[in-house]
């Protein structure tokens, strides 16, 4: 008996890559290799079920987005310092409002209390009651007020 048949197991395994190999196929594992790649595919896949039906199956429990808490973000404003974008951000306090503070302050110098600010055309004291949380303290506030 001549051929591959009459030659071992890694003669056998040559043959069968040469003979591939001339078809054009690649062979990336060997035959006994197979069954242990399969049980590890195998394995994932379970892995992945069970992670699947932990989180809700189809339920579809996965993200719950709707129930997250939003998040707030907080912002303190230096009305001496901030230009006309960031005090227009203020609630209450849209472009025209902005610009006519900083006209203000350009024209008048800084303020020294917030509520300096009432002199502000279209600025009442309900408008000043709103931006306040979102104003920092004024530096020399006490000084000037007594």
């Amino acid at each position: 008996m001549t051929g591959a048949s009459s030659r071992g197991p890694r003669a056998r395994e040559q043959a069968d890559r040469e003979q591939a190999a001339r078809r054009g196929r690649w062979i990336w594992l060997r035959r006994a290799d197979e069954p242990a790649v399969a049980a590890l595919v195998l394995a994932a896949l379970v892995a992945i079920g069970v992670y699947w039906w932990q989180q809700g199956g189809w339920q579809g429990r996965l993200i719950e987005i709707d129930r997250a808490a939003p998040l707030e973000a907080r912002f303190a404003v230096d009305i001496n310092l901030a230009p006309w974008g960031e005090l227009a951000q203020m609630p209450g306090i849209g472009e025209t409002l902005a610009k006519r503070i900083v006209a203000l302050r350009a024209e008048r110098g800084p303020f020294v209390a917030h509520e300096d600010l009432l002199r502000v055309k279209g600025i009442g004291p309900k408008t000043l009651d709103r931006m306040r949380p979102f104003l920092l303290p004024m530096a020399g506030a006490d000084v000037a007020r007594k």
